[in-house]
C-alpha cells in the first residue's frame, strides 16, 4: 500500500465529514433559497450552522463568512473585489510577497495590467517575510496587503499577527491566504486587523469544491468588495448561485472537528515528523526553510545528488509525494518559492515536499523513504 504524503495538496476526507456530506446529498437535499417549505428551511438552518462553525475559528461574526468554491476563488474575490473601490478613492498600490500562491500572484498581475502598482516583498533563506519589510512597503495610497499564513511548499509560517499589529486602524486592508493554516493555526487569524481570510475545506479533511472568504467588518463597515459574478443575490450578493448545501455542511463539520481536535492532530503530526526526519538525516538531507517556523505536518527537503523527479519515481509505490504546488505541477517549472529564498539550482531541482496528517498510518519510514533514496544517492 502506498502511504499518502501529499496532504498540503489535499487531505483525506474525515469519515464523520463524509457522513454529513452524504446526508445532505441524499436525504436533506432542499435548496437553502426555498423559503416556502420545510426542506428549504432545514437547508438554510444547516448552512447557517456551518457559517457559525467556520466563523468561530477566526472569532468573526457568522455574517462575515461568504461561501465560495475554495481558497482560489476567495483570493480572487478578496483581491479583485477591492479594485473598483481602490480606483474610486485613488488607492491603487498593492503589497504582497514573493512566495505567494499563484492564486494570489496572478490576480495581482491582472490588477497591475489595469493600472495598479504592485510591490512584492522578498524573503530570505528562512522562507519567511519580515514584518518590518512589509510595513516599510506600505504607502499612503496602499489599498491592500496580502500575505499567506503558511507557505504551501515549505510550510513556513509567516508573521501575520505581527504584520496585523503594525497596521493603522484605518490603514490598508489585510488579506491572508489561510488555505494551509485554517483549522490548524487559528490564533493569528483571530486578530481584529486581519480583514480578509481565504480558506478551503479540502485542506481540513473536507470535500473539494467548497471554501469561504471571511470578510471581517471594521466596526459596522464591511470591506467594500464587489462581486466577480452576478445573478441571484446569494451570499450578500458577493457569490451568486444556488448554495451547495451538502458541501457547506461538510465544511462546517470539518471546521467544528478541527477546533475540537486541533491539539491532538498537531501532536500526531509531530510524532510522524520525527520518524521521517530520522529517515532522512543519514542521507545528508537539507531541510528547506527555517524549521523552527514550519508547520508540524510539512517537510521540504533536498538530498544531495538526488533529483526530485528521480526521487518520486524511486519512491513510487511506497509513498506519494510532490516537488511543488499541485496547482502548477502539470508542467513542472522550478519553484518560484525556493528561488525567492535564494537556494541553489541543484537544491531547488532536488527539492521534495512531504506533507502528512493525523490520519496518516504508522509506517517504516526507513524502508519507505531512506532505502529508495539511498540507492539514488550512491
Amino acid at each position: 500500500m502506498t502511504v499518502y504524503l501529499d496532504c498540503n495538496a489535499t487531505t483525506p476526507l474525515d469519515p464523520a465529514v463524509r457522513d454529513a456530506l452524504m446526508q445532505y446529498l441524499d436525504e436533506e437535499y432542499g435548496n437553502a433559497g426555498s423559503r416556502t417549505h420545510e426542506f428549504g428551511a432545514k437547508a438554510k438552518q444547516s448552512v447557517e450552522r456551518a457559517r457559525r462553525c467556520v466563523s468561530n475559528l477566526a472569532r468573526a461574526d457568522p455574517q462575515d463568512v461568504v461561501f465560495t468554491s475554495g481558497a482560489t476563488e476567495s483570493n480572487n474575490l478578496a483581491i479583485r473585489g477591492l479594485a473598483e473601490y481602490g480606483q474610486r478613492i485613488g488607492k491603487k498600490h498593492l503589497v504582497t510577497t514573493a512566495i505567494e500562491h499563484k492564486a494570489v500572484l496572478e490576480p495581482f498581475e491582472q490588477l497591475e495590467r489595469q493600472g495598479f502598482e504592485v510591490t512584492i516583498v522578498p524573503v530570505d533563506a528562512s522562507g519567511a517575510v519580515a514584518a518590518a519589510a512589509v510595513e516599510d512597503a506600505i504607502r499612503r495610497d496602499t489599498l491592500l496587503v496580502s500575505v499567506m499564513h503558511a507557505n504551501n511548499e515549505t510550510g513556513v509560517v509567516q508573521p501575520v499577527q505581527e504584520i496585523a499589529e503594525k497596521l493603522e486602524p484605518e490603514g490598508p486592508y489585510l488579506h491572508v491566504d489561510a488555505a494551509q493554516t485554517f483549522g490548524k493555526l487559528d490564533e493569528p487569524l483571530q486578530h481584529p486587523r486581519v480583514d480578509l481570510i481565504s480558506l478551503s475545506a479540502h485542506k481540513i479533511y473536507g470535500p473539494k469544491g467548497v471554501g469561504a472568504l471571511i470578510a471581517r467588518r471594521r466596526g459596522r463597515t464591511r470591506p467594500p468588495l464587489q462581486p466577480l459574478m452576478h445573478g441571484g443575490g446569494q451570499e450578500r450578493g458577493l457569490r451568486p448561485g444556488t448554495l451547495p448545501v451538502h458541501l457547506i455542511v461538510a465544511l462546517g463539520e470539518a471546521a467544528e472537528r478541527a477546533a475540537r481536535d486541533k491539539k491532538e492532530r498537531a501532536a500526531r503530526c509531530q510524532e510522524i515528523r520525527r520518524g521521517i526526519v530520522d529517515a532522512l538525516v543519514p542521507l545528508g538531507a537539507q531541510f528547506n526553510g527555517d524549521q523552527s517556523l514550519v508547520m508540524p505536518h510539512v517537510l521540504n527537503c533536498s538530498v544531495p545528488g538526488v533529483d526530485s523527479e528521480a526521487a518520486m519515481l524511486a519512491c513510487k509505490g511506497n509513498i506519494a509525494i510532490s516537488n511543488g504546488s499541485a496547482c502548477t505541477s502539470v508542467s513542472y517549472t522550478p519553484s518560484h518559492v525556493l528561488e525567492a529564498m535564494g537556494l541553489s539550482e541543484d537544491r531547488i531541482e532536488g527539492a521534495m515536499r512531504l506533507s502528512w496528517c493525523h490520519l496518516t498510518p504508522d509506517a517504516d519510514w526507513q524502508a519507505l523513504i531512506r532505502q529508495p533514496l539511498q540507492q539514488l544517492a550512491i
